[in-house]
């Protein structure tokens, strides 16, 4: 058996109540720029804009130690409680050796399956249409998303937010947010059902 440390739920819940505390302010404009940018120069990165996806093995290993070093460095903010959850470098590798390495979304003809790809690769990447988290007018919501299900090249859904529920602005922590987020979820599967893909991935 493993003797590397592996963090769970509520080891990271003990840290998000127990970690340091720092002004959500503090974190967005002066530790996270202030760090990307101290650790961008320490490994020469530099962005080709021609390039979206990066090709250099150096770049693509300094990208990846760079992001080691500043995930280990600045942890990961929790808004609720203001504080912050550290992990060691241990930590973070025992996370990722035991990370699943594929996943399939969605059920039947319309499952897909999600798994880690190199840059080189050939094999198309899934494509995620939707959008993504935006608002969306209730009257407007299933035909949107049908639209997205019907591009023969999406193969899952990535939802929107319904602005209203009957009319009703969904307000958080009351009982309509969660009568919207019952329906969006209803109003999507009949989305996809219309759209002759009942089994597409959400």
């Amino acid at each position: 058996m493993s003797n590397e440390p592996k963090v769970g739920v509520f080891e990271s819940y003990a840290r998000a109540i127990s970690g340091p505390r720092i002004p959500e302010n503090e974190w967005d404009y002066k530790i996270i720029p202030q760090t990307a940018s101290r650790i961008k120069e320490k490994y020469g990165i530099k962005m080709d804009k021609k390039k979206m996806i990066p090709t250099d093995e150096k770049l693509i290993n300094n990208l990846f130690r760079a992001g080691m070093e500043m995930l280990v460095e600045c942890g990961v903010y929790c808004m609720d409680t203001g504080r912050v959850i550290k992990y060691t470098e241990e930590e973070v590798w025992a996370a990722i050796k035991t990370a699943p390495k594929r996943l399939v979304l969605g059920e039947g003809r319309d499952a897909v399956v999600l798994e880690g790809r190199r840059f080189d690769e050939s094999k198309p990447p899934i494509i995620q249409g939707g959008p993504t988290g935006a608002p969306v007018a209730e009257k407007d919501f299933v035909a949107m998303h049908e639209a997205y299900a019907r591009e023969p090249i999406v193969d899952t859904i990535v939802d929107g937010v319904c602005q209203t529920i009957y009319g009703q602005d969904p307000r958080p922590n009351t009982p309509f947010e969660i009568y919207a987020v019952k329906n969006e979820a209803m109003m999507i599967r009949l989305a996809q059902a219309r759209a002759g893909r009942p089994g597409m991935g959400l």
